[in-house]
Formats: structure tokens, sequence, C-alpha cells
């Protein structure tokens, strides 16, 4: 695996991987993204990070097909994401957006048996392999509680663990989430988190996940990868990427660690 910026970055990545070559996207007359060159390995939780307008949720779309870029390739297992057939890209790739659909009028069970389609297609039976998938998503995301309840009448947290859980029940191998903790308390926050590390840990789930907090980064992820400027400045481990200089650089004003902290800490100046 390779990461922009970082030494053998012009080497043949991992194949067990999902990609992008020098991949730019422009919208508007200007470029919002790029050039990008990065990897993200099955198994890995990968934090993007960085200030608003950056190009984080522009690469995440582009890592799932759903953004076609203007220049350079996005490729899973050194495949063009786009020449997959997309029920195909979709048992290797689940995406989730910032803003998912309101999914009013299915219950969570409904919801998370959607994830299914990638695997019988519109005509197919939904089987008993189908039925086994969609109860251990909901048993891992623990949403087994309230699987007959209305999506549209849960909390904010309640329906985010729905959504992945949908998710998880797709079996693929790369999880791409846009903002998973964005207007969630603290608590949900965490447990949304911890969920996502465990899909890694357990399952060996490739994960990319936007995420606005540092400190929260720095404790779920295994790598983060910043942005500035629609380019990535700094990728590394959570002890290599959070130093006073390197935060400082990334978010564009002074930034500091607090000493004594079990793990990295920042807090701005």
């Amino acid at each position: 695996m390779y990461f922009a910026g970082e030494p053998g970055a012009s080497q043949a990545v991992d194949r067990d991987a999902i990609a992008v070559r020098d991949v730019s996207v422009a919208a508007g007359g200007r470029t919002i993204l790029g050039p990008v060159s990065a990897a993200f390995a099955a198994g890995t939780v990968h934090a993007l990070v960085g200030h608003n307008g950056s190009g984080k949720s522009t690469l995440v779309r582009v890592l799932a097909g759903q953004l076609r870029p203007s220049a350079g390739a996005a490729t899973l297992g050194g495949k063009p994401v786009h020449a997959w057939a997309a029920r195909a890209l979709a048992r290797e790739i689940a995406y989730l957006p910032q803003e998912p659909a309101a999914a009013a009028g299915f219950t969570v069970r409904d919801l998370v048996g959607l994830g299914r389609y990638c695997r019988h297609g519109p005509f197919g039976r939904f089987g008993a392999k189908d039925r086994a998938a969609v109860e251990a998503a909901l048993e891992v995301t623990r949403t087994a509680g309230f699987a007959d309840r209305d999506v549209a009448s849960l909390s904010g947290g309640e329906r985010q663990r729905a959504w992945i859980a949908m998710l998880v029940a797709q079996e693929s191998r790369f999880l791409l989430l846009d903002e998973p903790t964005s207007a969630l308390d603290i608590g949900h926050q965490l447990e949304v988190l911890a969920l996502v590390r465990s899909l890694a840990e357990i399952r060996g789930v490739g994960i990319v996940m936007v995420l606005h907090d540092i400190n929260m980064a720095a404790r779920f992820a295994d790598r983060l990868v910043a942005l500035r400027g629609g380019r990535v400045i700094r990728s590394g481990t959570p002890d290599e990427i959070l130093t006073a200089d390197g935060l400082t650089e990334i978010f564009a004003v002074p930034m500091a660690l607090a000493a004594g902290s079990a793990r990295p800490l920042a807090y701005p100046l």
C-alpha cells in the first residue's frame, strides 16, 4: 500500500486495495480535488481529515464510483472502478453518503434487507442465506432490538446504525462513510465509531471515513489522511500526524497537544 507523498508512491498499489492514481476533479472551472494518489487496504481504518472544502467528500465519492474524475483513475484490485458492473462493485464497496434517504415507510429489517440486492438482483429469490446475512447484520450493529420499527421513528444514532447495518448486510470488503458522526451527540459518535472499528477488526473490512473531529479520528483510525486545498498534504499513523506542526499545517490555525494524555489529544491555541 502506498500513500501520496511517501516513498514508493509511484509504485504499483496492493491489488487488495481501493486506490486513486493521479486523480483530479474539476467543477465550475476550478480543480476541487487533486492531483491525488493514495491507496486504502482491506482490514484497515482510514480517516480523511481536514478543513471544510478540502476535498474529503469528493475523494470518497470518487473511490465509491459515485463521481468520475476529470483525470486519473480510481481502481479496485487494480481495475478501474468505472469498469465494474454496478452490482459487482456493490459486492466489493459499500458507500454511505452524508445524508442518506429518509427511508420512511421501511422498517429497519426492510432497510437492512436492501443490502442484499447486490447479491440476488431484482428478480432473484431472497433466500435463507440472505435472511441469515440480515439477522447477522442486525446483531453486529445492535439494531435487532428495534428491527421492526419504522426507520423514520428512530433517533439519529439509531438511524445511523440501521444504515450501517444495511451496508454490513452487503458483505462488501470496503465500507466508505462520509461524515458518519455528523449531527450525533458524543455518546452516539462513540457508539458508531466503535462499531466501525469492530467491523475492520472482526470482519477484515477496509474502512475509509470522513471525520471532522481530529481527536475521534486519532482514537479510532489506524491511519489518517489529511487533505488541504484538494491535495493530500500528510498521511500516516495518528502519532505521526498529531504533532503541533502537522496539525497547524492541516487546519491552518495554531494547534497544540495536551500533555500527559494516554493518546494524542489536540486542541487549538
